[in-house]
């Protein structure tokens, strides 16, 4: 069964101006925490006045959940095509086929799928860690709904290889997978490419022990 699409609204068209307030928000956010960043600081690091970002959102925390909808949403939505590639290029039209066996898998993709996101995208995998209490209740909803989402296709890709888990325990592990992928911004420096080659053998390993 193809995984419910989230019922919660998506959320606006992204304009360039909107995208570039959405970077900028994240960066400052993760450098100096939700409470330490104003409307006018935002404002004045894409170039505006505080004033008038009020016209892309309503305020802080309208950015902020705005923020992790729209991370939340091109994970579910990358994942999703994915998974469909990787069962059209094993002959079936099952999304759990996943050509167990092949190096090319539906969990492979999504693997390193996550970790391009992770390592490009470490503001957000900080803000998303340390700030989801200071989300509307709303977006926490909606941003959840769409994380659920998410977690049920990384655990489908999972079953062909691990059928050895009940769904609660393939969950747990897709879970400690993120874990691990999202360890990034706290992790040694070394080159992105050594550490994406590092990550995805580690979350490979984890999840598909021989």
């Amino acid at each position: 069964m193809t995984p419910a699409t989230p019922a919660t609204p998506v959320t606006p068209v992204q304009t360039p101006r909107r995208l570039q307030i959405l970077d900028t928000a994240a960066e400052l956010f993760a450098a100096r925490g939700f409470h330490g960043v104003s409307v006018g600081d935002i404002g004045a690091a894409v170039g505006i006045s505080g004033p008038a970002l009020y016209k892309h959102f309503a305020g802080k925390q309208d950015i902020l959940g705005a923020c992790l909808l729209h991370a939340s949403e091109q994970l579910l939505e990358g994942a999703r095509e994915l998974t469909a590639g990787a069962a059209g290029r094993s002959g079936s039209n099952d999304p759990d086929d996943t050509g167990k066996g092949s190096g090319d898998t539906a969990l492979t993709r999504l693997i390193a799928f996550h970790t391009d996101f992770a390592l490009t995208q470490p503001a957000l995998i900080v803000v998303q860690e340390r700030e989801w209490g200071a989300l509307g209740e709303a977006a926490r909803a909606a941003v959840r709904e769409r994380q659920l989402a998410y977690i049920e296709v990384w655990t489908r890709a999972l079953a062909p290889h691990r059928p050895d888990l009940a769904p609660p325990e393939a969950r747990a592990a897709v879970q400690a997978a993120f874990g691990l992928l999202n360890s990034t911004p706290h992790s040694a420096r070394i080159s992105r490419t050594t550490m994406r080659d590092l990550l995805i053998g580690m979350a490979e390993s984890a999840l598909t022990p021989t």
